[in-house]
């Protein structure tokens, strides 16, 4: 397994669509500071700059973000004719599938930690006051925590639609829907709990100094906990893919007339 990712690592150089990820993880800054412009009344600090980069994170941007890397992933294999060409050595799919798994689970802290350095630069543009050494390495603790939360909250989504060639492109929409449906949880603490995305919020204890906020972080381990037991059933259940080569049909000749 240590050999399936590391070839797995060093396969990543030649993956474009990582550049897709560090993009959308500016973007997801950005969106924050438009949404910053909006006269709703909100004082804008780093604190609450950090919340709001988190909570776009969770809603729009990350869950998407990781399922559509890792569904690329798995399915190049399966574009660029290599799958059939790595099956004759002796490592399962299942093997392949958990080694690029756990590449992505690494991805998923380093995009975060990415999101981390690019919301510490727009609070250094902007200049939003409350700015602390300690409460910086606060902000890249969450996001970078709550980025591997939501990796783990999504994993069933990319395990199901990995099988064939593109169809990752469907769990990307999936996880789209799935990670927005975290905005109408939250707007219940039971549900919030229960609720594998949002109990990735209560993991790092988001907004926990609200009286409104109230996690349980019993709960949100064992939501967080029955996704990733849920993926280790579908990966264990998982039919090998057999490479079935083409029998080549032979063509009958057809008999010479005369002598």
């Amino acid at each position: 397994m240590i050999r399936i990712v590391k070839t797995e690592f060093y396969k990543l150089k030649r993956y474009h669509i990582l550049w897709a990820g560090v993009a959308l993880m500016l973007l997801s800054v950005l969106l924050t500071l438009f949404t910053s412009m909006a006269n709703d009344g909100s004082v804008w600090d780093f604190a609450y700059l950090t919340e709001q980069v988190i909570k776009n994170n969770m809603s729009m941007i990350f869950p998407m973000c990781i399922s559509l890397i890792a569904g690329y992933m798995i399915s190049r294999e399966q574009t660029d004719d290599t799958l059939k060409n790595i099956l004759t050595v002796p490592i399962s799919f299942k093997q392949l599938l958990t080694g690029k798994l756990i590449v992505c689970g690494v991805l998923s802290i380093v995009l975060g930690l990415i999101c981390s350095l690019f919301t510490i630069i727009a609070e250094m543009v902007v200049g939003f006051p409350g700015f602390q050494i300690a409460l910086a390495l606060k902000a890249t603790l969450q996001i970078t925590a709550v980025s591997f939360f939501l990796y783990l909250a999504v994993l069933p989504i990319i395990i199901i639609t990995c099988r064939k060639a593109g169809s990752f492109l469907v769990g990307v929409i999936i996880a789209f829907v799935y990670g927005y449906g975290g905005m109408f949880a939250a707007g219940n603490m039971t549900l919030a709990n229960l609720y594998p995305i949002t109990a990735s919020l209560g993991m790092i204890g988001y907004r926990s100094y609200d009286t409104a906020v109230n996690w349980n972080i019993v709960t949100c381990i064992c939501s967080l906990t029955v996704v990733v037991v849920i993926s280790a059933v579908l990966v264990i259940c998982m039919k090998e893919t057999e490479q079935k080569q083409a029998k080549k049909k032979s063509k009958k000749t057809a008999p010479k007339k005369g002598w």
